[in-house]
């Protein structure tokens, strides 16, 4: 016989069911937010995959009505409304270039070539009377013309005729030769520097020269340009190496950043094995502007120590927790690398709007005071004070709005989404981000140096690899010689032209201050005897 439920066991069976509904609506809302920030994760790859990298918030992604609309449901949009009532002034923009042909540059020497008509067209064809020269009507082309000659060094020799007759031996004297680069090399210090400047400022791999010096019946293979570039950065492009880690060491600001390279073959590591390029500069407003690159096996904090040493100063750099350890430096973040975070979850959101665009505004403020501290400043007051006073009055209270947005919206957004993820990382990064309010000196964020970086990183994609230690070495010598001509507005070839014709002249304790980058001046100009 059949007993009826008692109510005990209703209510247990019940209790029963309500956890496996609760426990499963946990499950599907975990796996909804799962695959909430896979999808994410899917749309960001495929627009850094396919559309432009750019951080700049254009009109080809979002228009107008859809934004307005995104931000009419966003009911928390209070703090970033009250940005426009700090009251921004309007920073002057720079004139557009003007597009079209520019004219050629009147620094370019001119050659007359002369069209004249033959003289049986010299005659009117109303009157046939013969005709007179009324002027003249100019147009300019540009003539490059690329050519290789060989510099046969003739040195005369000298002989003693009375000891030709009469002594058993007859000195002779030869002229000497003058300082090489390398000597016993075909290579002359124009040669060098051509090599070094289409590697290392063009990003032409050394095969491709070599290819390129094939077509003008020139045979010299990939080794020997590869054996050149060595040789001439460790007999003489390290010692202005050596001298610029000293100059950026006295800097009272240094940007810090790294970026990997692979080198196939390294004493006990796999040729797949990443090794990494350490990048330092100094500020952008620097007197001596340097750039230098370090090369090194790893990524450990052993690496900025040991270069940086016992450093004092404002060091900029990202998030990467090997930078903080240098104890004795004042450390600053990176504004950029957190408002990148916020871009990237603003272009992985199925519709526009939505938190990352508001936090979007504040970056947006902060920068147009950065903006107006580049323009001129008043009369008797320094850049820097003039900096300071403008972020005091402007920055301060956008940092302070920011933050207290931060806070409020952090546990309303799912940690794992890109929105929570950037929310974090500004928080986590807060101490550092906001130092540079309080120092005019101090720069917003890395991006002078990331822009440094580039042109070793669109090299890499070309030259792919280095095939030794040495080369890795020899590469960092001289991305940092010719980055830091870029930053000095030096001409990479005319500057190397010149060193490698001076350097080999003078001993290696003697004073080369004058041809560091930032010193070289009008020598740049200078034609070459080479």
């Amino acid at each position: 016989m059949n007993r009826a439920p008692t109510t005990a066991a209703l209510t247990v069976l019940l209790a029963a069911h309500a956890a496996e509904i609760a426990a499963l609506k946990a499950e599907n809302e975990t796996l909804a937010q799962r695959v909430s920030h896979l999808e994410e994760q899917l749309r960001l790859e495929r627009l850094h995959r396919y559309a432009p990298r750019s951080e700049k918030r254009k009109e080809r992604i979002f228009n107008e009505a859809e934004q307005a609309a995104a931000e009419a449901e966003d009911a928390d949009d209070v703090e970033t409304a009250a940005i426009a009532e700090w009251g921004m002034a309007e920073v002057e923009k720079p004139q557009p270039q003007k597009r079209g042909r520019q004219p050629l540059p009147d620094s370019l020497p001119r050659e007359r070539v002369e069209h004249d008509l033959p003289d049986d067209q010299k005659t009117c064809p109303c009157c046939r009377n013969r005709l007179h020269r009324m002027g003249e009507t100019v147009s300019e082309q540009l003539h490059i013309e690329i050519k290789s000659t060989v510099l046969q060094h003739v040195r005369f020799k000298y002989a003693c005729r009375h000891c030709e007759r009469t002594a058993l031996h007859t000195p002779i004297v030869t002229a000497p030769m003058p300082p090489q680069p390398l000597p016993g090399s075909i290579a002359a210090p124009s040669t060098l520097a051509l090599v070094l400047a289409n590697k290392y400022v063009d990003g032409t791999p050394l095969y491709r020269l070599e290819q390129a010096l094939a077509r003008a019946s020139i045979s010299i293979s990939r080794g020997a340009l590869g054996n050149w570039v060595i040789r001439a950065a460790d007999r003489h492009l390290l010692r202005l190496y050596e001298a610029l880690k000293q100059t950026l060491r006295a800097q009272p600001l240094v940007h810090g950043d790294e970026t990997w390279v692979q080198v196939l073959k390294e004493d006990g590591r796999d040729a797949q094995a990443k090794s990494f390029m350490w990048a330092y500069r100094s500020g952008q407003d620097s007197e001596q502007p340097v750039v230098v690159f370090d090369y090194q096996p790893g990524r450990g904090q052993e690496h900025p120590q040991a270069f940086l040493g016992d450093y004092r100063g404002l060091l900029m750099s990202d998030g990467y927790q090997a930078w903080r350890t240098l104890d004795g430096a004042v450390h600053l973040g990176c504004m950029a690398h957190a408002r990148r975070k916020f871009t990237d979850a603003l272009k992985a959101r199925k519709k526009p709007g939505g938190p990352a665009l508001q936090a979007l505004k504040f970056f947006d403020a902060l920068y147009e005071v950065e903006r107006l501290a580049r323009q001129v400043p008043n009369d008797g007051e320094t850049r820097a004070d003039y900096t300071l006073r403008l972020r005091q009055q402007r920055s301060l209270p956008v940092l302070a709005a920011f933050r207290t947005w931060l806070d409020d919206l952090a546990p309303k957004v799912l940690p794992a989404s890109l929105t929570g993820q950037a929310i974090a990382y500004a928080q986590n990064q807060w101490d550092y981000l906001v130092r540079y309010a309080n120092n005019g000196l101090a720069p917003i964020d890395n991006n002078v140096l990331e822009r440094d970086i580039r042109p070793f990183v669109t090299g890499r994609k070309s030259w792919l690899f280095s095939d030794t230690v040495a080369g890795a070495k020899a590469s960092a010598v001289i991305y940092s010689l010719v980055l830091t001509c870029r930053a000095c507005g030096v001409e990479p070839y005319a500057w190397l032209r010149y060193v490698l014709t001076e350097l080999p002249a003078r001993p290696p304790d003697a004073d080369i201050e004058d041809l560091m980058p930032f010193n070289f001046g009008e020598r740049a100009s200078q034609p070459s005897t080479c």
